[in-house]
């Protein structure tokens, strides 16, 4: 579902076909294969560089804006000479995705196609654990995590390859904590998430945990950030900005963050973040709500979990709750 618009929009999924088989003939009748392609040297060495670093394979600009890339909103867009260097690709946010003043707002961490639902079996958003497994995903050995956000509610934010691939902070707050998580590469496309149990906590990933109950922050308490590598992603790297892209830092716990602001790059590929909250902190946007259980929309991950469950396309710094 388009949120500016309203209407209902079909995605072309890129490289379906060769996705569909990996997650099923090539994951059933050749293991090895399978598990060659999501390992971390395949996947973000060999297919990222044959994909992203050569010349040679650069589209034309107007197939790039046929797939949904605004050249227009782009800083440096001369620069543009592989396809690693348009899917890095920085943008006049602080222009093109303008935020609410509003303090009590969260606000996406990316142009992405989000899903809201609740840990907690009584809540009507309640999703059974398909995405993720709630304690691998955060680590089962993080007990203090596991204790705050124990039916809690989430948000799956997926990016698709045109996207724009910075993250920003979702909240304002101080860093309490940021650990890396090791684990595969499996890809985000809808396919993968059907056919392979949890996958967004089995593959690679980065935990920031901020609170936001602090002086100038956004009030919705705790929340974890987790930021999901996929395949052909090589890594996400933190580079926080308090002001557009100048003087980007390594993320530390005491460090305050300004919600809106560049938090990470994905390297490149597809790729998921997952906000994960405390129980009755946030009370998300009335449409994203709304749209996930539509019936007349058709959708894989529909076909998955056994009951409408539709994708809203959000564009970073948009408003997806409120602090309850």
């Amino acid at each position: 579902m388009e949120r500016e618009t309203g209407k209902i929009k079909r995605e072309e999924l890129i490289g379906d076909k060769a996705i569909h088989f990996l997650y099923s003939s090539a994951r059933e009748k050749a293991p090895f294969l399978f598990k060659a392609v999501t390992s971390a040297r395949f996947s973000s060495e060999l297919l990222a560089f044959l994909k992203f670093d050569m010349r040679v394979l650069l589209p034309s600009r107007q197939s790039l804006e046929a797939s949904g890339i605004n050249f227009v909103e782009c800083l440096h867009p001369q620069e543009f000479t592989t396809m690693r260097r348009v899917f890095e690709r920085q943008i006049r946010y602080w222009e093109c995705r303008p935020m609410l003043e509003d303090p009590a707002t969260v606000v996406s961490p990316a142009d992405s196609r989000v899903i809201v639902g609740s840990l907690n079996d009584t809540s009507t958003l309640f999703l059974k654990e398909k995405f993720f497994d709630f304690a691998e995903l955060l680590g089962e050995d993080k007990y203090q995590w596991l204790d705050a956000f124990r039916n809690g509610d989430f948000a799956v934010f997926r990016l698709t390859p045109e996207k724009y691939h910075y993250n920003h902070t979702p909240v304002s707050g101080e860093v309490l904590d940021l650990y890396e998580v090791s684990g595969s590469y499996h890809s985000c496309n809808p396919s993968a998430t059907i056919n392979v149990v949890t996958p967004f906590s089995k593959n690679k990933r980065v935990v920031t945990i901020v609170n936001s109950d602090v002086p100038g922050g956004t009030g919705v308490g705790l929340i974890a950030m987790v930021e999901v590598v996929a395949l052909m992603i090589g890594d996400v790297v933190q580079a926080y900005s308090s002001t557009q892209y100048n003087d980007p830092k390594m993320i530390s716990p005491g460090m305050f963050l300004k919600k809106g602001a560049p938090k990470s790059l994905y390297r490149p590929g597809s790729s998921t973040d997952l906000i994960i909250f405390q129980p009755d902190r946030v009370e998300f946007s009335d449409d994203l709500v709304r749209n996930r259980s539509l019936s007349n929309v058709q959708s894989r991950f529909s076909e998955g979990f056994g009951k409408p469950l539709v994708e809203t396309d959000v564009r970073v710094r948009s408003t997806i709750g409120k602090a309850i």
